[in-house]
Order: C-alpha cells, then structure tokens, then sequence
C-alpha cells in the first residue's frame, strides 16, 4: 500500500467526510481500523514510526485477513482510560461512524486488556480485535504444517485464557448438581478454563516432541555436516522470494503480511563447493506478542544455531529502518546481538529504487566493515546474488581453520581423505619431494585432520 497522508489532530475526520477505503478479493466482513495515539511530545528516535505508518501496516494486517477495511484513521488521546482505552466522547463518535458505515469489526492497532475490549464490543455492538488477536488470526490461517498449526493453537489458547470473559455469554450459568444431593456445579467459565489448561498441556507435550525432533535433525546435519544459514527479516522484507532465488524452490511469495509461516529448509551447493542448509524462517512484526516468540521456540532454534544470519531488510521500504530496529529487538531476545559476527545485512529490493537513492545505498554498502558486512540484492530480478554468496562463504571461511598437510607424493588414499573432510585449497610439489596440501575445515574436521596427521601446522588468527 502506498503511504497516505492522514491528519493525526483529528480522530476520523477522513471518516467524517466519507471517504471509503476498499478490499481486493474475498472479504469476511466490514472492519473499521483505528490506530490509538497517546498525546506527547514527538519522539526523536530515529526508529520511531509515525501514525500513519503504523496506520498503514494495520491496515495491511486486516486485509491480510480478508477484512473489507471500510475506514481507518488516527485516534489521538490525552490518556488511556482503564475501563475503554478511547474517551467517552470518542467511544460514542465511533459508534455512530460503525453504524454509518454499517461495520461489524474494529480493529484496534494496539494492547486491549479483557476489560477494555469487553466494554468496547458492548459500547459499539461489534467485534473488537487488538493487534495481537489481529496477528493470531493471520498466524492461524498461515500455519499449514501440524507443527505450524500446534504452536499458533498454544499462543491462541494462552491469549484467549485471560478473555473467557469477554468471550462468552454465557459463563454466569453454573452446571446443575445431581439433585439435592449437590452443590451448585462448576461454573462455565470454571469448565471452559480447565478444558483450556488440559489442551494447552497436551500441546505442550506434542511441542516438546516436535523440539526433540528437531534437535535430532540438527544433531544429525552435524555429523555430515553442513553449515546452516537462516533468513531473518521482518515480514514481506523478501526472505521468501530470496530462499526461491537461490535453492530454485517453490515456496509461497506474495506481497503480503505473513505471506509464508511454516519453516522451510533446502541444501543448496555454493560455487567452491561448500554445501550449505538454508532456512526460511517466520517473519518479524513491530510488537510481535511475547506468547507467539515463546511458541516459535522450537522453529527459531534454527535462528539460534545457525553458523550464518541472513538479515533481509526491504531498503524500498519508507520504515526500512524501524524494521531493522524491530528485527534487532528480537533477535536479542533471542540472545543475537547486534554485535554477533553471524550477522550479514541483506539490503533487498534495489529493483524498486529509483537511480539517485540506488547509488546512495550502493555507496552505504560499499563502506561496511568486513565485521558486519551489508549486502544489496534484488531477490525479484536475481541482482547481486552472486555478492552475497561470496559474502556467505567469507562469512563461512572465518568458521573455519587453515592447515597445511604434508603427504608423500604417492598416498592417492589420504589425499582422497583430506578431499572428503576439508576444502583443498592447493598443491603443490616441494623441493624435498613432497607434497604440500593446504586445507581449509571447519572445527569438527580440522580436529580429524589433526588427529591423522599429528605434523599439520595451523595458521592462526592474527
């Protein structure tokens, strides 16, 4: 969606004078998007977005539901009231807007306690999601793994534990006892959370089996082994597009919030012969819940054991930067520091700039340090893989150890070895008769190197 100008001194006053903001394709009803803002003074954090961006990005969200989004607009408070969030002056104006505009959902772009949204849907006779309900919604339509499907469940149910309330209509009916000789019974709220808790340990226990699975086939990629490189990046940042480019697969990509959630991995053969696995990973998103990071552990493990990181950021995009930020955020909480030698920043979508911003990007790449190296590629026209590949296998090579070998001229069977467990970089004839290998391994091999010829010598870092 382009960015749009919008008014933030004024609630919906777009609303007002009737504009109307259509859905392509199949909708699931009229929504009304509302991004609330708190009155203060503006921010000068770099990384900061404006209403209206964040505006833009829920609306994206909606859409990405299949919501018909009739209206949006900026909502600005002096302070957030407990019991409604909005003021009583402005709960009333929506209302009246919602049934202007013949509305049965609001999108509120932000945290909604149970109270609030309970009060909110019985103030507008409508259905309320906040941001996190929002992005579960898209998490559950996207899943198409059981593993996928499981994990978004377990964030589903422990979200929606806290909101029986709000949910159901019926929880002050209480279950009959047997006649006289029983108590009043449990309540329905009382069943509906201990059904709610029964499935979320049974889930618990199918993760903690898809975990052990998964640390089974990362255990067993490194006996072979080969080196993992994960995508990151926040959500329609490219990854998927970029993992088709370079494995030549199929995986779904579309301009779209969330457009692939399942986690994907594919061996792919890089020009001096390494092998590497890549995984794409879930996407990103400004104030993604901590309930969907704790469900996607297990997936993101990957993101943590990887020997490389794949930061993709869409440079076209107006709010590349606060992306960045928010990738940043949670690759920390993940224990990945900014600072992590892992990290390469792939700087995507420079098919989409114009000539003067695509040279000043080139510019800044071109000055990043070797330590945090930054990448720019066009994952949509192929531009520039070949500068990341070599920016993989650098970033690779520092893994590994530099040994020089020495082998009589005649052992075809352990120059054979050095072949299949290390990369041979040359050889060469030595005035003594000898045969100088000089080999280049990872941590694992270089030890079998060592182990087989006691007389390798190591070059070591400076």
């Amino acid at each position: 969606m382009e960015p749009r100008s919008r008014d933030t001194r004024s609630a919906l006053s777009d609303v007002a004078s009737g504009q109307r903001e259509g859905a392509a394709g199949p909708a699931t009803g009229r929504a009304l998007v509302l991004e609330p803002v708190l009155r203060r003074a503006p921010s000068q954090h770099a990384a900061e977005r404006t209403p209206a961006e964040k505006l833009d990005e829920a609306v994206g969200l909606a859409r990405g539901i299949d919501l018909d989004v009739a209206q949006a607009g900026v909502v600005t408070l002096n302070a957030a009231r407990p019991a409604t969030l909005l003021g009583k002056g402005k709960v009333d104006e929506i209302a009246g807007v919602l049934r202007t505009l013949e509305a049965g959902i609001v999108v509120v772009d932000g945290a909604l306690t149970p109270v609030q949204q309970r009060n909110l849907e019985q103030a507008w006779n409508a259905k309320v999601i906040d941001r996190t309900g929002l992005i579960l919604e898209i998490f559950g339509r996207r899943a198409r793994t059981r593993e996928g499907a499981l994990q978004v469940e377990h964030a589903h149910l422990t979200y929606q534990k806290s909101r029986l309330v709000r949910t159901w209509t019926h929880l002050e009916r209480q279950r009959g006892g047997f006649g006289f000789l029983g108590g009043p019974g449990e309540t329905q709220l009382e069943a509906d959370r201990r059904m709610i808790e029964e499935r979320l340990a049974k889930i618990d226990s199918e993760l903690a089996k898809v975990k052990r699975t998964r640390a089974l086939h990362r255990e067993s990629r490194r006996r072979v082994p080969y080196p993992i490189v994960a995508l990151v990046g926040y959500t329609n940042a490219g990854k998927s597009t970029l993992f088709n480019r370079m494995t030549q697969a199929r995986v779904l990509s579309a301009d779209m919030l969330f457009a692939t959630l399942d986690p994907t991995l594919r061996a792919l053969d890089l020009p001096h012969g390494n092998r590497i696995i890549l995984s794409d990973t879930v996407g990103f998103i400004s104030d993604l819940p901590t309930m969907l990071v704790a469900a996607f552990r297990a997936t993101l493990e990957e993101v943590i054991e990887a020997d490389v990181i794949l930061h993709v950021r869409d440079v076209s995009h107006d709010e590349t930067e606060a992306q960045s930020h928010d990738v940043r955020r949670v690759l920390g909480e993940l224990g990945i520091e900014a600072s992590d030698p892992r990290l390469i920043e792939v700087w995507n979508k420079i098919d989409r700039l114009d000539s003067n911003e695509r040279m000043r990007v080139f510019n800044l790449a071109e000055r990043s340090s070797d330590r945090h190296p930054q990448v720019t590629v066009s994952a949509l026209t192929g531009e520039g893989i070949d500068r990341l590949v070599i920016a993989i296998e650098e970033r690779l090579a520092k893994k590994r150890q530099m040994l020089h070998v020495s082998l009589d001229p005649s052992d075809g069977a352990g120059l054979s070895w050095l072949y299949r467990h290390s990369e041979v970089l040359s050889r060469e004839m030595k005035e003594d008769g000898r045969l100088a290998v000089n080999v280049r391994a990872d941590a694992k091999n270089a030890e079998l190197v060592k182990h087989k010829y006691p007389e390798a010598i190591e070059d070591k870092p400076d």
